[in-house]
């Protein structure tokens, strides 16, 4: 009790510089938080954004490029795929399903992208979820100019079911490539918190036909998606068009490739806790600074306790407890910090890929990180708690000049 009531006598004092130095390892446990938890969220929500399909089949170029165009709906299409290679594909025996997409257009910067009727049969999210629309809302179907808007597009764009629209030609918005053809909407569909909750939906030869493509390449595809009935089989079409063949590219699986993705940058991930970290030891630098220039100040007081009978133990005990318990008092603006850092960062992240981060998910590190902190911030109050304990009694008590 008398080690508390000394710590807390010391805090009211000494409040506003305990304030500020709270202020700051609230700062660095919420950026430690946030940037761990960004990350691995990150990692494993791309790497699990596959939608239900083992590989992606596209013309030959980047793997990568064609896994991000198909199924996270960010670069551009590395080519086309003939129709007949999608027949090829398609009637393999081998394979569960595989569907077409057509890619090249946009709606005030959210992309169309053809395909069939049968996608929200075939796609998934999560177990067994599969892509529907909002009641009173259908599916478009083939041979009509009806579209289906994802939850997100039809937010950000204000389109309702009824609602007509012009196409742009091209991935990014000019108002002067608009097309002459024009769109209902037949459906808006339900949230998925996946990449096509940011995508215009359309029937295929509605997109292959549109005004101003080439009349050439109108049966092409950008990729087909595809589902396999086993990982084996993977392996043989792996070997039969990146190995033997040189004009298609078969990325399997989809999660490996977003993985290459995350390595080729992690040396940034690196970057970021290197700089949570040092903001962490800035921190507990500073309270070891605030203490112990108050050191001088307290020279008087801290004789007094000793001739009243404190030990040298109790003292040092005492300042050590200061510079934990500024750090505890950082902690629950800590985790205001963490969730404003979050966020922000979830909501830049889905508005450009459609991937959703959960803010409130739990990690050990909510739990590792203030500790951590406090942890740092007691061994920071070693070295005041050091001079403390060594005061001299008559020194501190001699009458001052």
């Amino acid at each position: 009790m008398t080690l508390l009531l000394l710590v807390r006598r010391s805090l009211r004092q000494h409040a506003l510089s305990a304030v500020v130095t709270a202020l700051t390892v609230a700062l660095a446990v919420g950026l430690l938080m946030s940037v761990w938890m960004v990350k691995r969220q990150a990692h494993d929500t791309f790497t699990g954004q596959a939608g239900g399909w083992d590989a992606v089949l596209g013309a030959r170029g980047s793997k990568l490029q064609l896994v991000l165009n198909a199924i996270f709906h960010l670069e551009a299409s590395p080519g086309n795929v003939a129709w007949d290679d999608y027949l090829t594909i398609s009637s393999n025996r081998a394979v569960a399903a595989a569907l077409p997409l057509a890619i090249g257009d946009n709606y005030r910067g959210f992309r169309l992208v053809g395909t069939l009727t049968n996608l929200p049969a075939v796609a998934e999210f999560g177990r067994n979820q599969h892509l529907d629309v909002e009641n009173g809302g259908r599916w478009f179907e083939d041979g009509y100019r009806e579209a289906v808007i994802g939850s997100f597009a039809a937010r950000k764009l204000a389109l309702h079911l009824g609602d007509e629209f012009h196409p742009y030609h091209g991935l990014n918005f000019d108002p002067k490539n608009e097309h002459q053809e024009k769109y209902v909407v037949v459906g808006i569909a339900k949230p998925s918190n996946t990449p096509m909750d940011r995508v215009i939906w359309i029937p295929l030869a509605g997109l292959q036909n549109m005004s101003g493509h080439d009349p050439s390449t109108v049966s092409d595809v950008s990729a087909v998606l595809i589902k396999l009935r086993s990982p084996i089989v993977g392996q043989q079409l792996d070997v039969l068009y990146n190995r033997q063949g040189n004009r298609l590219t078969f990325a399997w699986p989809i999660a490996r490739e977003v993985a290459f993705l995350f390595d080729r940058f992690g040396w940034f991930d690196r970057v970021l806790s290197l700089i949570a970290w040092l903001v962490a030891v800035v921190a507990s630098g500073s309270i070891l600074a605030s203490i112990y220039n108050s050191m001088s100040a307290r020279r008087r007081e801290l004789a007094i306790l000793r001739a009243l009978g404190a030990r040298r133990q109790t003292v040092f005990s005492a300042i050590v407890t200061e510079a934990a318990a500024v750090a505890v008092l950082g902690l629950l603006p800590g985790y205001a910090f963490y969730f404003a850092i979050v966020g922000t960062a979830a909501a830049i992240i889905r508005a450009q890929t459609g991937v959703v981060l959960d803010a409130m998910a739990w990690d050990p590190v909510l739990v590792w990180a203030p500790l951590a902190l406090v942890g740092l911030s007691a061994l920071a109050g070693v070295i005041p708690a050091i001079k403390a304990y060594r005061v001299d009694v008559a020194g501190g008590l001699a009458p001052e000049s």
